[in-house]
Formats: structure tokens, sequence, C-alpha cells
């Protein structure tokens, strides 16, 4: 795992008597698996934060950048895709608030708290490309640089390969040494 340090722990022949046992016997790794879920919402949490940056950031920098006497975001092209990815962020959190108020009344939610990291880590790396194209920005740059995204949320998303591979320009448009492309 990326930023966790993890050792294996081998117990064998324990017998623990049955006044310390904690819960129904048997049960005990149903009981780490439900543990689980808080950390499950927790990263849900932290990777629409990061997308909610994201597109922040785009929706800023579409409105502020005039080309041929026009905002860049008066463009339907760069618009539905911070749109989308402002969808996908805000469908993302109603799951995760389901999962969430499962949690803290009690009730199982380890199918929301599943389903709400998913599609949260997935809205972050979709915000994510969308402020990337948005500010055309392929390479690190003063005016459009990126925040680092979490690690939870790159390796989270099943289809974060987009994020770390580098676009080639289009046909008919260079790019300038700052790496955003000119057209």
């Amino acid at each position: 795992m990326l930023n966790h340090h993890t050792t294996e722990l081998f117990i064998q022949d324990l017998e623990v008597p049955a006044d310390n046992l904690i819960g129904a016997e048997g049960m005990g790794f149903r009981y780490i698996i439900d543990g689980w879920n808080a950390e499950r919402i927790l990263i849900a949490s932290e990777s629409l934060g990061d997308g909610r940056w994201f597109v922040e950031r785009a929706a800023r920098y579409a409105s502020e950048r005039v080309v041929f006497g026009r905002p860049i975001g008066a463009n339907q092209g760069v618009q539905f895709p911070i749109a989308q990815a402002h969808a996908r962020l805000e469908a993302a959190d109603l799951l995760r608030a389901k999962a969430a108020w499962l949690f803290d009344t009690g009730q199982k939610c380890g199918a929301e708290a599943n389903m709400a990291k998913l599609l949260a880590s997935q809205a972050a790396t979709s915000s994510a490309n969308s402020a990337r194209r948005a500010c055309t920005a392929w390479r690190r740059s003063t005016t459009t640089s990126c925040s680092p995204m979490s690690a939870n949320t790159c390796w989270a998303c099943p289809d974060r390969t987009e994020l770390s591979h580098a676009q080639t320009p289009r046909r008919g448009v260079s790019a300038a040494p700052s790496g955003r492309l000119l057209g």
C-alpha cells in the first residue's frame, strides 16, 4: 500500500478465554471489515475535497482566461467537462452522505461506503483531468499548477492511469516551453 507500512503477524495455538471474547465467536474478521467502513467514508470525503478544488480551479481559470476577446469558459467544449465533473462529485457526495448517515445510526453501510469511495475517487480523477484540459496544462506551470492530489484518491481510482500520462498535443497545435498549448 502507498503511504502505509504493513507487517505480518502470525499467532499460533492461542486460546482466548470465553470471558475475554469480544462479540460473537467466529465473527472477528467481519468486525474488522465493518470497521473499515469509516475509513472508506473518510477517503470518499477526501476525494470529494480534491475534486471540488479541481473544479473550482478549472472554472475560475476558464472564466479569467480570455482568448479572441472572450473567456474560454464561454465555449461549451470547455464548460461541459467541468460541469460533468461537478455533477459526478455531487452524485458521489450524496452516496457518501448516505453511507455516513447509515454508519452514524449503527446500520449496515458496507456497500454504500464502498460505492461512495469508488464513485468519489473516480469523480476526483475526472475533475483533475477536466481541470488539466481546461487549463491546457500538460505540464506543471506557475499559472496552472495542480495541487498534489491525495495518494488515496489516485490509488483508489481504477482509472488512475489517465492522471499519470501526459497527453500529446493535437495536430496543428504547438506546445510552448511552459507546457501550455498554443492554438
